[in-house]
């Protein structure tokens, strides 16, 4: 087997030489199998290896005991140990979720704090050739995709390793048995009380026994075949995400040309869109990225709220993915009186600078969006910014009526959720300069002219 895990490591590139490896050790025959394997490849893969032990606290005084046999077993290896104890059923309660939910939760926050701890560049979890095939089997009949298809990957994130993923349950228990290792017995995994216990216990003997008794290795090999063409396809989408898609921190918008392509690409699309806004695709079913195509033929301006405080508008056939619609609200409904010099208003990170200049300089009234100029003596009243309200009106340059600012927004394009994101600069209480937009005929500059107020208006991170 060690053979195996070696051929495995060496395919995928788990370790780099000098890697630290965290491996994550419960007591049982495939975490100590793993333990063991790597404890006799460290030399030749030039790594060093830590442990990291939760201890659910679901089993009494047997959790208590499969803690201290996995530290005696490290010490016995001279590696260093670690562990936890947390409360698996008081976490699930607090969180309404289930007690499965809430140990994959803090199994992953324990692995973030001993990366941390020993500086580790990797995390080795026992997953291995039976557990992919379950995986497959309850991801078939939720009803996945091509991406659940491919089960559980051999690296993840490039920390995430599984070094026995093409190792059988078989394999494992074999290799403990010729090496002397009597691995702790978990006795709920021989219980039919959960969903993957009953396909583990169930569903694949009753399939081996009557259909095809090689289903582990079958399943295995669907999960390669998946992968292989799932893994040219995300290499098109990624391509054609950069290529249809503008992106920063706090919203993708995806153009409307991304929309004709096949519906393979534009649903990896918005997947890419989505959790680059998020983060992660926790909560995000089908069901989702299809109401986006759907939105996207839709008029302009339908919206769509999802999971986890996500956004969607169709502004004139683009989507824009956002999230947090109705952050700094309050901030927003304030006014803020700008005085002679540099303002920092930190509530909304902006930093205006404003300044009275002579007419003998020389301008350039064009080159940049974020300063404008207005006529000084027509200003009454205090300079002030904020953002839109109900009922806004603005005279635009070159106009003598007034204009809804609402109208405006719209003949201008700009999108539903940007609007609330323009600051107003205003004086006496009317609109002067629609930032990065438009200035007021009424506080114009022109020939009689005398004095000249220059505004300059910036986002700042304070």
């Amino acid at each position: 087997m060690i053979d195996s895990a070696l051929k495995t490591i060496r395919e995928n590139n788990m370790f780099d030489k000098g890697d630290k490896v965290i491996v994550a050790v419960s007591g049982g025959p495939d975490s100590i199998a793993l333990l063991h394997v790597l404890y006799k490849l460290k030399e030749k893969l030039d790594i060093s290896l830590y442990v990291a032990h939760i201890n659910h606290g679901l089993r009494g005084i047997e959790s208590d005991t499969d803690e201290e046999y996995v530290r005696m077993f490290c010490e016995s290896l001279n590696i260093e140990f670690i562990s936890k104890r947390v409360d698996i059923n008081q976490i699930s309660k607090l969180k309404n979720i289930s007690s499965e939910s809430a140990g994959r939760e803090v199994r992953y926050e324990f692995f973030e704090e001993v990366m941390k701890k020993f500086s580790a560049q990797k995390v080795a979890i026992a997953h291995n050739a039976n557990d992919q095939a379950e995986t497959i089997l309850m991801r078939i009949m939720r009803g996945t995709g091509m991406d659940g298809l491919i089960g559980i990957r051999p690296v993840r994130d490039n920390i995430f390793v599984r070094p026995l993923i093409n190792n059988t349950r078989d394999d494992i228990e074999e290799y403990c048995l010729k090496n002397n290792i009597n691995p702790r017995i978990d006795k709920t995994n021989l219980q039919a009380i959960y969903s993957r216990n009953k396909v583990r216990l169930q569903l694949i003997p009753y399939i081996q026994e009557n259909f095809n008794k090689d289903i582990i290795q079958v399943l295995n090999r669907l999960s390669y075949t998946i992968k292989v063409d799932n893994d040219y396809l995300e290499v098109v989408s990624k391509e054609k995400y950069k290529k249809y898609c503008d992106i920063n921190k706090e919203k993708v918008i995806i153009s409307k040309e991304a929309f004709l392509e096949h519906e393979s690409i534009i649903t990896r699309i918005i997947r890419l869109a989505i959790h680059n806004v998020v983060g992660n695709l926790y909560n995000f079913e089908k069901i989702h990225i299809y109401d986006i195509i759907r939105i996207q033929r839709c008029s302009t301006g339908k919206e769509l709220n999802l999971p986890s405080n996500v956004y969607i508008l169709n502004n004139y056939g683009d989507i824009v993915i956002y999230k947090n619609k109705k952050q700094n609200i309050r901030a927003k409904a304030e006014e803020y009186i700008l005085h002679y010099g540099v303002n920092l208003i930190e509530d909304i990170r902006i930093k205006a600078n404003v300044k009275v200049i002579s007419m003998e300089e020389k301008l350039d009234f064009k080159s940049n969006k974020w300063i404008k100029y207005f006529d000084y003596d027509k200003i009454k009243g205090d300079i002030t910014l904020r953002f839109r309200r109900d009922g806004d009106k603005f005279t635009p340059l070159g106009m003598n009526g007034t204009k809804k600012l609402k109208d405006l927004f719209i003949n201008l394009k700009i999108p539903k959720e940007q609007r609330e994101e323009i600051p107003l600069v205003c004086f006496g209480g009317n609109i002067a300069w629609i930032t990065g937009y438009r200035v007021s005929e009424i506080f114009k500059v022109d020939e009689n002219t005398k004095n000249i107020l220059e505004v300059k208006v910036e986002r700042e991170e304070f």
